[in-house]
């Protein structure tokens, strides 16, 4: 069972922590449910060039110092953009835990943005632009998003466009900080030796004196779907493909079952019946998966694989296939015991990662205002029967509700 302690300070922060006696290393961060989506059109990009911005200079620290606070006794400072969060963390040795917990406080709360810096990041960001447009497996999975989310913000690239990045300025970040900051919707993760009690003292030392934050956001609900079938040409050597179409969200009593359906028909394992059919029975692909993301009002279920153009209908053909077996035959007992044991050790071994773990507790205090124990979540799995997952399949992975996404050799 997860033992965690949860405390939460008069101006709503929240502090999850886990204390693991055997480790000599701390986890720690701030997550924020801020993300990509909660950008105006204009602002499209801005939330992970704020990520970026977060590390070139404070009120009483500049861009280096930042860097070299953690690095020099050998720690790491990083953080990360999705559509529905924005997180600084880091990862020390346990004697500097609270160095690194007053580091985090200063770039979360205290950021500057310098113009000069603001102009440098913005070629760093434009670099990492292109990089990502001359990788055709990341940039197809980012723009199949547009294709099933279109017009709405969880459609945008979390990059933004080159147009959008290179107008920002200092006001823009100041503007979106303060229209979707609130201090009751962010959370401090941690996961050290240190006893809850002393996590606690450091955070009355240090967060204490921010202020109550309290922003009504509403967000955009995506309520409109409509599958399309795209193919663009493009100067690559391999025709790419992304399927798919929306699925359940966050907090759909229905997640853990379809996204023990996914892995079964996609997931990590060699066994998935995707990568038995294409790859091992055919040889049409090197990679092949399927993936399913939630968000608070919705999801989506997407297949990825790269192949020949000249076998691209072929492979299409074949994936379409494993998900109608889905629909049609219900898994024999020994087929669903597998897949649910496979599931369960999957999961717990996720939870061996200590920076997975202070990460995944962040975000379901926030997005569930509970970290649910993997004995629980067990025992949802091990209910599951047959004839739901079927139920399911027919419900997500029809074949009519399905878009598709080609990039072909031009």
């Amino acid at each position: 069972m997860l033992d965690y302690h949860i405390h939460t300070l008069p101006n709503g922060i929240r502090v999850i922590h886990k204390q693991v006696s055997h480790t000599k290393i701390a986890h720690s961060g701030f997550i924020m449910d801020i993300g990509s989506r909660d950008e105006l059109p204009q602002e499209q990009g801005l939330a992970h060039f704020w990520e970026h911005m977060a590390f070139k200079g404070t009120a009483k620290r500049k861009s280096f110092h930042i860097i070299n606070s953690l690095e020099s006794v050998g720690g790491e400072l990083n953080a990360y953009t999705t559509k529905e969060k924005i997180c600084f963390y880091s990862s020390v040795l346990d004697k500097h835990f609270e160095r690194s917990f007053e580091l985090l406080t200063d770039i979360t709360f205290r950021s500057i943005f310098p113009e000069k810096e603001i102009e440098k990041e913005r070629g760093v960001i434009l670099e990492e632009m292109s990089m990502y447009l001359d990788t055709p497996e990341d940039a197809i999975v980012d723009e199949f998003d547009d294709v099933v989310f279109s017009g709405h913000p969880l459609g945008n690239n979390i990059l933004g466009s080159k147009e959008s990045v290179s107008g920002f300025m200092k006001q823009d970040f100041l503007n979106f900080i303060d229209r979707n900051l609130s201090t009751d919707t962010l959370a401090f993760c941690s996961v050290s030796n240190w006893p809850f009690e002393k996590v606690v003292k450091l955070a009355e030392k240090y967060l204490a004196g921010i202020p109550t934050i309290t922003k009504h956001r509403d967000r955009v609900p995506f309520l409109k779907y409509e599958p399309k079938a795209i193919t663009i040409e493009k100067s690559i050597s391999q025709a790419h493909c992304v399927i798919g179409c929306p699925a359940y969200a966050l907090n759909d009593d229905r997640r853990i079952p379809f996204f023990m359906l996914v892995n079964i028909l996609g997931g990590p394992g060699m066994n998935s019946r995707l990568n038995l059919a294409v790859r091992e029975k055919h040889g049409l692909v090197y990679t092949i998966d399927a993936n399913y993301s939630t968000y608070i009002d919705t999801g989506l279920f997407s297949i990825y694989f790269g192949t020949e153009k000249k076998q691209l209908k072929r492979t299409t053909s074949l994936v379409l296939k494993e998900m109608k077996k889905l629909r049609e035959k219900p898994l024999g007992s020994l087929q669903l015991h597998t897949a649910k044991e496979q599931l369960m050790g999957q999961l717990a071994m996720a939870e061996e990662s200590n920076m997975g773990l202070m990460m995944m507790m962040g975000k379901s205090i926030l997005d569930q205002g509970k970290v649910e124990p993997l004995n629980e979540i067990f025992d949802k799995i091990k209910s599951i029967d047959s004839g739901h997952l079927v139920d399911i399949a027919n419900d997500v992975l029809r074949e009519d509700q399905l878009s598709f996404l080609n990039y072909v050799p031009n």
